[in-house]
């Protein structure tokens, strides 16, 4: 190994989240291990090489049931969104490039609003890769699952037009606190998102997504144009943007590959497209965090979507590192 790469390795730290709380489904916390067994199966040194910092999570709350219906254990979701943004914070500060790898997709909201408060003043863009758009709020989610609200925690949007459920004072309160992590107000244009791979929405995520004139690539226009130019034009919507953060959920593939992830969907993007299409991504330089989530190993057989998933985790990291 060169002194050029141990130099860029250095710039790496992998931030574990094992938080599955606002997961519909159980298991997702598993996901981070599930990625080192498919290490070991491939022979790999990755989880020697860079240095980790694990967050403690609250899923003891599990144990217990939920206190409200339209925000399941948002309690514990808003402690989680603290913990990770005071971390990332942290590293952005430092000049370090966060790979995090989470169980749960609601603790995206806490990266968003880490990466903000360490550099107020930067435009901070986002690429979306996953089958859902996450654009929910308490008063528009049909299951409550928080997984599902992170872009509108981050963007402080509460979709009153929407509006389909009658939400508790006590969820109202935690909900204006969250949108206050990381700094007062948005963290993030819902006209700064740029989706990927988005096919399964609700009419709430809809009018967001028409209102803000939100690109999605569609898996169609994927196979259509090719990864290399849907990345190109994906980056190129950002452009305007002085950082961009690149968030990759595992049910963005299709539901035949992604057997091992809560929520499933057809008509998905190839493991091979998914691959090439982070490696491309993260080698523009605006890029200053990249993440994996929702890899839920006890969904799975013989654990093939954390095999999948760790190449993608350690194809991508390569690339990042030689276009440091």
């Amino acid at each position: 190994m060169s002194g050029f790469e141990v130099a860029h390795m250095r710039k790496i730290r992998l931030v574990e989240v094992r938080s599955e709380i606002a997961a519909g489904t159980r298991g997702a916390s598993m996901g981070i291990d599930a990625l080192k067994v498919a290490s070991l199966k491939r022979s790999s040194n990755f989880f020697m090489r860079f240095e980790p910092i694990s967050i403690q999570d609250e899923n003891q709350l599990l144990f217990g049931k939920p206190s409200f219906q339209h925000a399941k254990y948002i309690e514990g979701v808003y402690t989680m969104l603290n913990r990770v943004c005071d971390t990332i914070t942290d590293l952005r500060k430092d000049e370090l490039f966060p790979i995090v790898l989470a169980g749960d997709h609601s603790t995206a909201a806490g990266t968003l609003c880490g990466i903000k408060q360490a550099h107020p003043d930067k435009r901070l863009g986002v690429i979306w890769i996953d089958a859902h758009a996450d654009f929910h709020s308490p008063y528009t989610t049909p299951s409550g699952n928080m997984h599902g609200m992170p872009l509108a925690i981050a963007s402080a949007l509460d979709h009153e037009k929407s509006e389909i459920n009658e939400v508790e004072e006590e969820v109202e309160a935690y909900w204006e606190k969250m949108k206050q992590i990381g700094g007062n107000g948005p963290k993030i244009d819902p006209s700064d998102v740029v989706m990927i791979a988005v096919r399964d929405t609700e009419p709430a995520e809809n009018e967001v997504i028409k209102h803000y004139n939100i690109k999605n690539f569609a898996v169609p226009e994927v196979r259509q144009k090719g990864i290399a130019q849907i990345a190109e034009e994906a980056l190129a919507l950002l452009a305007h943007c002085d950082q961009i953060y690149i968030s990759f959920d595992v049910d963005s593939m299709d539901a035949s590959i992604a057997k091992g992830t809560g929520t499933p969907v057809a008509d998905g993007l190839t493991y091979e497209e998914a691959l090439d299409l982070n490696q491309r991504l993260v080698v523009d330089k605006k890029v200053c965090c990249w993440e994996i989530v929702e890899v839920n190993p006890t969904l799975d057989v013989e654990n093939k979507l954390a095999e999948n998933a760790f190449a993608i985790l350690e194809a991508t990291t390569e690339s990042l590192i030689e276009n440091f």
